[in-house]
């Protein structure tokens, strides 16, 4: 009988506050490094939780917009752009330098990943902004997506990741959260959501289609309201279905 693994990942340091009682049911993290949220003391916190949790660290730079926590798309010019995404990651960076600590992954922030998963534009602005870290860091991104195409030719390496916590269009685009059903709340329906994804690279969509999707992460959302009984209930169910948790 076959096994597999699986990297979780969340999203903190964004104001919630539950990290520690995240950290135990996770193997990677993206921290909020100034864009939509965070700041360099809520960094430095996070990283060296994340550090006693020997969970691998990630910055989660985005639009810069706290107003609407990066989830609305920004007209906002390439430059503005560039600049404010590297300045992001040289503060994160520096943070990281601070705790002697290193970079594993980078992973955009809502509307601003959304964005650069389907306008190759924006994905080659994004990627040029991030380019000083294309030896140093893996790219978590969408399978099919139009960065992940870019990015290839960037040189970059990538991970591809999926939403546990969220639903799929056909198209393989996240249901928009302006909609009641963008968000799986009950740690069961995450599951069934989850092993399929994990075992079989397939991922039903809301029309009741299955389609195929690549995976090697998936991210539980820090900010869902039930993220702490989705990851207790993953901990425990997962291994059932023989898959564990890739530390």
């Amino acid at each position: 009988m076959g096994t597999w693994s699986i990297d979780i990942n969340c999203d903190v340091g964004e104001g919630v506050g539950n990290e520690a009682s995240l950290f135990p049911f996770i193997s990677s993290c993206n921290i909020a490094c100034g864009g939509h949220a965070g700041d360099v003391s809520t960094m430095t916190d996070i990283v060296k939780m994340a550090k006693a949790h020997r969970i691998k660290i990630g910055a989660h730079p985005s639009y810069p917009d706290k107003v609407n926590f990066g989830r609305e798309v920004m007209d906002i010019p390439d430059v503005d752009l560039k600049q404010s995404i590297a300045e992001q990651l040289d503060v994160f960076d520096k943070v990281l330098q601070a705790e002697n600590t290193q970079l594993h992954h980078i992973k955009a922030h809502g509307a601003l990943y959304n964005q650069t998963a389907k306008d190759s534009h924006l994905a080659s602005v994004y990627l040029e902004a991030i380019e000083p870290f294309r030896e140093k860091a893996f790219l978590y991104v969408p399978d099919g997506s139009v960065i992940a195409e870019l990015a290839l030719g960037y040189g970059f390496r990538f991970i591809y990741e999926a939403f546990g916590d969220r639903n799929y269009n056909p198209d393989l685009t996240l249901v928009s959260r302006k909609k009641e059903n963008a968000v799986i709340l009950e740690p069961s329906k995450v599951l069934h959501h989850v092993l399929p994804i994990v075992k079989e690279g397939k991922v039903l969509t809301v029309d009741g289609s299955d389609q195929s999707i690549k995976a090697k992460t998936i991210c539980i959302h820090g900010d869902t309201p039930s993220a702490l009984q989705i990851l207790t209930y993953l901990s425990k169910e997962l291994p059932k279905h023989r898959v564990q948790l890739q530390k």
